[in-house]
């Protein structure tokens, strides 16, 4: 199979975790005989620095044409602490979405069990954790109309009949692949938007007979995610909601570096651990790679290239068991371990594989 992969590794870590997850990729396709090629393109800060787009139509225009996106992290200090900035690196992110048409990203919330002693929850409360949050991407508050003043601000959190059921389709059919139960989240008792996705999803739950559908308010499901995350089997929100709740769900394995997602829709799919670009840890080679990593294994699997996927994730969960890890999940006394190491480790681990 041929396979044409635009690279975007943006800001901070960003380009150290995209090298290993390219070199990682490209492991892979020669052991199964693929051929990939891979096409760089700027985002982000680094694109702002350079043509002062964070999304730029040149980039645009190679995601289109590539048949998916490794994407790494967007995000710079000296954006972030100027308020008055008018572009922001950020933006990127959601014009690459807007313009691809991503509305639905796919974050799998799994915990290791070498590494349930890493987690800020009791062992008992998060072995065996393993469901998918679904967010809606290219709707609400982030997209919405906007006022910013000095003394008055507002933003729209607006959704149509159309959205809503073409994401709770997505969710549909990762609850009947997976074990059947869905969690619609929603604040139905306050937001009139969430009053219209629960009317959908109710409508559309009859649909689904196998699928056994539930609701629940948003702030009762984000202490149920830390009470009992073994509750939950696929979880769908809306695109604020699922911002927090995801970024929350990472928490449970222990590390955010150890969790990747997939953004799909109506163009090109786009593939990305769910971390930020750490600008603090650019350049010191300690970033944990295994997100960027494990995204390359959700972008096989997208295109039911399924070995290759489990390939991947058998190499990941081999580097964990022999204390091959980054600083943040490395075991009391373990041998040193970079970002770069950790790359070449499982590289070498799928050549001999």
């Amino acid at each position: 199979m041929k396979l044409n992969i635009a690279v975007l590794a943006g800001d901070g870590i960003g380009p150290e975790i995209s090298a290993q997850g390219v070199a990682v990729m490209q492991a892979v396709c020669q052991k199964f005989g693929h051929e990939a090629t891979f096409t760089p393109a700027l985002v982000g800060a680094a694109a702002i620095d350079a043509v002062g787009d964070p999304f730029p139509e040149d980039t645009y225009e190679i995601c289109k044409k590539a048949d998916a996106v490794l994407f790494s992290s967007v995000g710079d200090p000296k954006f972030d602490n100027n308020p008055n900035a008018k572009v922001r690196p950020e933006q990127g992110l959601l014009a690459m979405r807007k313009k691809l048409g991503l509305f639905a990203n796919i974050r799998p919330v799994q915990t290791f069990d070498c590494l349930i002693h890493k987690s800020p929850l009791k062992d008992e409360l998060v072995r065996g954790a393993d469901f998918v949050c679904i967010r809606e991407l290219t709707g609400g508050m982030y997209f919405g109309e906007k006022k910013e003043g000095d003394d008055y601000a507002y933003d729209t959190n607006a959704y149509s009949r159309e959205e809503v059921e073409r994401i709770l389709k997505v969710a549909y059919a990762y609850a009947q692949r997976r074990r059947k139960h869905l969690t619609v989240v929603d604040k139905a008792n306050v937001l009139a938007s969430s009053r219209l996705w629960r009317k959908v999803a109710q409508e559309m739950a009859p649909k689904y007979p196998d699928v056994t559908t539930d609701f629940m308010y948003v702030d009762n499901a984000s202490m149920r995610m830390i009470q009992e995350p073994t509750f939950f089997d696929v979880m769908v929100t809306e695109n604020t909601f699922g911002d927090i709740l995801t970024d929350e769900g990472s928490c449970i394995t222990g590390s955010m570096g150890l969790l990747p997602s997939a953004s799909t829709g109506e163009s090109t799919p786009v593939f990305e651990p769910i971390h930020g670009s750490w600008p603090q840890a650019k350049g010191l080679n300690i970033a944990n790679p295994l997100a960027q990593i494990l995204s390359v294994a959700m972008l096989f699997e997208y295109f039911n290239l399924v070995k290759e996927g489990a390939l991947v994730r058998k190499a990941v969960d081999a580097s964990l068991d022999a204390n091959v890890r980054t600083p943040e999940i490395q075991v009391a006394d373990g041998s040193k371990y970079g970002t770069k190491e950790v790359g070449a480790w499982i590289v070498d681990w799928i050549n001999k594989a």
